[in-house]
């Protein structure tokens, strides 16, 4: 029989059911609550066959960083398909027919996801945009090279719901510079504040917050449980901070947990100045993850969205088997005060596949990288490497929020 896709009309449980089949686990309680008060039903897609729930996709609005500024995106999330009903294109269709709904819409030119199984989503036109690292760190390699400064910040435990708004500040702050990161609002704090499909609580404690001041002034937070399980650890869930003094003693304070053997963090930005300050290089033992998919729904808003790190006058020649309005030649041109990105008849300096883009887009390297594994073209001699060096962030992207 034919599965129909469209908008869902239905309500809150028959979709959990859907959910917890098609990822294979049932949510406590606590979670589904949590996922109710973000689930947006009028972004929710739908297939169905007669009746019965077949398929579903659905977004949050997000406003993400991006090198130079901010864009607003649709963060897909809670995609999956009954297990009576896979391999029968029901994800393509629904992926395709979320993408040209914001296409149409014009107002969320980006769509990025976290991937279950990452190789997924690349035949829909993402690209891995950015990673992170998982790394464990035991008590004994815990020490840190010395930071000026350390010696003035006091560490202090405080409520985490109390301690929001000052919490939330530092992080939105800290997003507005590090593409990959978007704003928290008052609804994105009661999610990462809880429990959610993201979040293991299993063997844990409540969730506990600690400020770094200095004189006063709260510069850095981080929130971590403690786990007794087989062996005690802590595990980190974010560190943000406004300077390296307070980053440093907040990760000393994670590092030295008495009675608790090992530290963990699954989500350390690939940058992270902790990875350089451990004097024992191989403790963490990072591990890389990806973190963020992207996809350019609208190949010229997206790239006239972003800035550049260096002046580009540079046409692509863009495929895309999937939306074939992103598919011809576009004529960028701009620098680091702005940029446009227009249709154009011009000869195509670069080809490259919308994923490509979506894998450069925020910043993380590199075009020329993906160029030399053969999956982007030069045309015009010294084009590639001019427009890598371009599309280059100041900072490495982040996703430090799942959804």
């Amino acid at each position: 029989m034919t599965n129909v896709i469209g908008r869902y009309d239905g309500e809150w449980g028959e979709l959990v059911r859907l959910l917890n089949l098609g990822f294979a686990e049932p949510w406590s309680d606590a979670q589904l609550a949590a996922e109710r008060k973000m689930w947006e039903p009028a972004r929710s897609i739908v297939a169905r066959e007669d009746k019965e729930l077949t398929g579903h996709t659905t977004s949050f609005g997000m406003t993400m960083s991006v090198p130079g500024g901010q864009v607003p995106v649709a963060g897909v999330s809670m995609v999956c398909v009954s297990p009576t009903h896979t391999r029968r294109g029901i994800l393509r269709d629904l992926m395709r027919a979320q993408l040209t709904e914001l296409h149409e819409t014009g107002v969320e030119p980006v769509a990025v996801l976290t991937a279950s199984e990452p190789v997924i989503y690349g035949r829909f036109g993402y690209g891995l945009g950015s990673d992170h690292q998982q790394i464990t760190v035991p008590k004994a390699s815990r020490a840190l090279r010395p930071v000026a400064g350390v010696e003035n910040v006091r560490i202090r435990y405080a409520d985490p719901l109390e301690a929001r708004s000052v919490t939330t500040r530092i992080h939105n702050d800290e997003a507005l510079g590090r593409p990959g990161m978007f704003q928290h609002d008052e609804r994105w704090e009661d999610y990462v504040g809880g429990e959610n499909v993201v979040t293991d609580t299993s063997g844990a404690s409540p969730l506990r917050c600690v400020l770094a001041s200095v004189d006063g002034e709260v510069t850095g937070y981080a929130h971590f449980r403690t786990r007794r399980t087989t062996k005690g650890f802590v595990d980190v869930s974010r560190v943000h901070a406004r300077d390296l003094a307070a980053h440093a003693a907040l990760w000393q304070f994670l590092l030295n947990q008495d009675l608790l053997g090992e530290t963990t963090y699954k989500q350390l930005p690939s940058d992270d100045p902790l990875l350089a300050l451990l004097f024992d290089p191989r403790a963490p033992k990072p591990v890389t993850a990806d973190g963020l998919w992207v996809r350019l729904a609208d190949v010229g808003k997206a790239l006239a969205g972003r800035t550049y790190a260096e002046e580009i006058d540079v046409v692509l020649g863009v495929t895309d088997e999937f939306l074939p309005w992103n598919a011809g030649q576009w004529h960028l041109a701009g620098g680091p005060a702005g940029a446009t990105c227009e249709p154009t008849d011009r000869p195509a300096d670069v080809l490259v596949d919308v994923r490509e883009l979506g894998a450069v887009y925020l910043g993380r390297p590199s075009l020329e990288l993906l160029g030399a594994a053969g999956l982007v073209e030069e045309r015009t001699a010294g084009a590639l490497a001019a427009t890598s060096r371009a599309f280059l962030g100041k900072r490495l992207p982040w996703l430090d929020t799942g959804f």
